[in-house]
C-alpha cells in the first residue's frame, strides 16, 4: 500500500476528485494549507497599502491506495493539476505498513 500527498491549486481540486474517482480511488483527505516553493510568495495591496504575501494557500490532497495503482493515480493527479504555471504543486509518495478499518476491523487492502 501507498500513501500519496499531493500539494495542489485549491481551484484544481474538483478535478483531481472526479479523475481519482473514476479510477476507482474512493475516498480521501483533504487539508487547506499553506507554503511556498519556487513561487516564494508575491505581492498584494490591501487598502491601497502593498505587502508581501510569503505563504500561498494550497490544498493538500491524502490518499492510501493499493501499491499496483500507484502510476495511474499519480497520472491522473498530474494531468488534472496542471495549469503549466509555476506553483502547480507537488506530489509525494510514502509506504503504508498497515490499515484498519475502525468499524469492521478489516486490514490492509480491504480496509481502504
Amino acid at each position: 500500500m501507498k500513501k500519496i500527498e499531493a500539494i495542489i491549486k485549491h481551484f484544481k481540486l474538483d478535478e483531481v476528485r472526479d479523475a481519482l474517482n473514476k479510477i476507482g480511488i474512493q475516498g480521501m483527505t483533504v487539508t487547506e494549507v499553506k507554503g511556498f516553493g519556487r513561487q516564494k510568495g508575491h505581492m498584494e495591496v490591501y487598502r491601497g497599502v502593498e505587502y508581501e504575501v510569503k505563504f500561498l494557500p494550497k490544498v493538500k490532497v491524502e490518499v492510501a491506495i493499493p501499491a499496483e495503482k500507484l502510476e495511474q493515480v499519480i497520472t491522473a493527479i498530474q494531468e488534472n493539476a496542471k495549469t503549466g504555471e509555476i506553483g502547480d504543486g507537488k506530489i509525494f509518495v510514502s509506504p503504508v505498513e498497515e490499515a484498519v478499518r475502525i468499524r469492521t476491523g478489516e486490514r490492509g487492502k480491504e480496509a481502504l
